[in-house]
């Protein structure tokens, strides 16, 4: 009887130590790259699964065609807040695999607003008209070594164009797509 309490015990200690809570970092920061801008963000645990990320940047578009004299580009600041609820930490942390930097898949609340502070141009007298969208999104981040980072995200939401500002009779909504993929650096 001895034999088998202690064996029974031997096994309920080597599951307990064997389960484990994965967790998002404390705090994390970087900045990331696209085909259409820059951002340097920060994301801080809520939760064991959810992290605020808290974004900064250039947004960038570019225009041209049979209406305009050549081709033109700008950059225009973006500010975003976006919840993110990554949802398979405990199963890449039981298959030994990376989770530090939040490297994992998550879903995410993207919402992100476009002041008319400033634009930078190669075009002079061009201005934005300021909106904000709200996009859920389903997105992969994975580290390349121990700082640089890669992420891609997709999704379909909700803008919300400020049109009045411009002088257009009446504010816009529309339909709008989030689709990204990023190569980032973390400090």
């Amino acid at each position: 009887m001895k034999i088998i309490l202690l064996t029974l015990t031997f096994c309920g200690l080597t599951l307990i130590a064997k389960s484990q809570n994965a967790s998002v970092e404390q705090s994390t920061y970087g900045i990331q790259t696209g085909f259409l801008g820059i951002w340097a963000h920060n994301e801080t645990k809520l939760s064991n699964s959810i992290a605020l990320r808290s974004e900064i940047g250039f947004d960038s578009g570019i225009w041209g065609g049979d209406f305009y004299d050549g081709t033109g580009f700008l950059l225009t600041p973006v500010i975003t807040l976006e919840p993110r609820l990554y949802y398979n930490l405990n199963k890449r942390a039981n298959k030994s695999r990376r989770i530090d930097g939040n490297s994992g898949n998550f879903i995410s609340l993207k919402t992100s607003y476009h002041p008319d502070w400033f634009v930078i141009s190669n075009t002079d007298n061009v201005s934005i008209i300021s909106d904000i969208s709200i996009i859920p999104t389903w997105g992969v981040r994975r580290n390349i070594g121990n700082y640089f980072t890669y992420e891609t995200g997709i999704g379909i939401g909700y803008r919300y164009i400020f049109a009045k500002q411009a002088g257009f009779l009446k504010n816009e909504s529309e339909t709008t797509a989030n689709l990204h993929l990023r190569i980032g650096y973390r400090f």
